[in-house]
């Protein structure tokens, strides 16, 4: 598309700045610049910190049985306290 724009002096400067150091000219100078501008923000890295915790306590290799025995240490917690 061809439009006529009227650039600032120091929008204009950094136009030039931009292009003596990519060896572009004028009109790739400015669409390099508004793309940058105007196209989607990088997002930032997510990070989720870790942590060490050591080896697991209770044998995984039987997932049914640990639950079943976490289900009766949390019934005899509940017949202690008398809830």
């Amino acid at each position: 598309m061809r439009t006529t724009i009227t650039l600032d002096p120091d929008v204009e400067a950094l136009v030039r700045k931009l292009m003596a150091e990519r060896g572009l000219s004028f009109k790739e100078a400015v669409n390099s610049a508004l793309r940058s501008a105007l196209g989607t923000p990088a997002r930032e890295r997510f990070h989720t910190p870790t942590f060490a915790m050591g080896g697991p306590t209770v044998p995984l290799d039987h997932a049914l049985r640990v639950a079943a025995d976490l289900e009766d240490a949390e019934l005899q917690r509940k017949l202690a306290t008398g809830r």
